[in-house]
């Protein structure tokens, strides 16, 4: 059976490992496609510039996407896939949506005692998806702001005077590095492990009606990493534990994890894996205290009791990412559902 394989480390974003011509032919143009990703820095501040992203499906940054800001703003996406503009002045959070697709951002006053007083940065990231950075006296237009992996420049998407959203350089490599951040009057650096996740094909090999196991191998970290594992093609190929699956990595020399699978029928097949970041507790809390506003009355008091829990019992944790998905479930889409999103990855 042929495999069609994609690596794709944080939220419907992959570059293509393998795939037939007539998927690239059909995938070419961003305008055909029925939803896009949006991409935005994870705060943004009051009434200053900020620069946001667009993807495909293709994973590539698309041109000319329409997008509608909560405070009425419409915007259109450059020859660059990105755009430019300026934060409402009032209000909690921002929200963003366009072609189905709808996200959050926390929204920090303007005053100084709100920008991060560190520089910080996920502690493992991987080379294929975008990672974040948060440090002082960043620029609102991406285009003024710099990053670069041992020398190596990383494609500024998304920015604010707070933090930034980037894409590692082709030619990074798995490993420990520093990474450098440039602004007109700021330079800061953070250290950082990168990671490439790769799948194994199948053993035994895929017969359709037959169980096999799929491995997931991490590459340059031997620490024990948090995943989750998408089945893009699920009338192909079954996960038997769910077609969006969460496992732990061994860690050490062979850190990889396994799936259980079972091939339906034969046609291409293709995977995604993202790693799950470290809980934001803070972060998840606004969040939360934000989608509170906007339930339903029968559900406010529920979303406050999440939010007040993490805060006093850090380590329900993830009792609360259960109990907040389950509410996602019941939750029509609509910007009560974007924020209990945000607050779930968060978390």
């Amino acid at each position: 059976m042929a495999g069609l394989l994609w690596i794709a480390l944080v939220a419907c974003v992959a570059p293509v490992l393998a795939q037939t011509q007539s998927q690239t032919q059909a995938q070419a143009n961003p305008s055909t496609t029925w939803t896009v990703t949006i991409v935005l820095p994870p705060r943004v501040m009051a009434g200053h510039p900020a620069t946001l992203a667009v993807f495909g499906v293709d994973g590539k940054l698309a041109a000319g996407v329409t997008v509608t800001l909560n405070d009425g703003q419409t915007l259109t996406t450059d020859h660059t896939g990105r755009a430019t503009f300026s934060v409402p002045a009032t209000g909690d959070y921002l929200l963003v949506k366009g072609s189905g697709a709808s996200v959050a951002a926390l929204i920090d006053p303007a005053a100084g005692s709100s920008e991060p007083n560190e520089t910080t940065a996920p502690p493992v990231i991987s080379l294929h998806d975008r990672f974040w950075v948060c440090t002082e006296g960043l620029r609102g237009d991406a285009d003024a702001d710099s990053v670069s992996i041992r020398g190596e420049a990383a494609l500024v998407i998304a920015a604010s005077p707070q933090c930034l959203v980037a894409l590692p350089s082709s030619k990074a490599t798995p490993g420990p590095a520093a990474i450098s951040i440039d602004a007109p009057g700021t330079h800061a650096t953070v250290k950082a492990t990168l990671v490439a996740l790769e799948f194994d094909a199948p053993q035994p090999a895929l017969l359709p009606g037959k169980k096999s196991r799929l491995d997931v191998l991490v590459r340059g970290s031997e620490q024990k990493l948090a995943l989750v594992v998408d089945n893009v093609t699920p009338g192909v190929l079954k996960f038997l534990r769910g077609d969006s699956q969460e496992v732990v990595t061994r860690g050490g020399p062979q850190n990889e994890a396994s799936l259980d699978v079972q091939a339906i029928r034969a046609g291409d097949y293709s995977f995604r894996a993202r790693l799950i970041p470290a809980p934001d507790v803070a972060i998840a809390q606004r969040y939360l205290l934000a989608a509170a506003q906007l339930a339903r009355e029968d559900s406010r008091s529920d979303i406050r009791g999440y939010a007040k829990r993490i805060a006093r019992h850090p380590r329900d944790v993830a009792i609360v990412r259960a109990q907040v998905g389950d509410l996602m479930m019941q939750t029509l889409a609509g910007d009560c559902r974007t924020l209990l999103n945000a607050a779930w990855e968060s978390l």
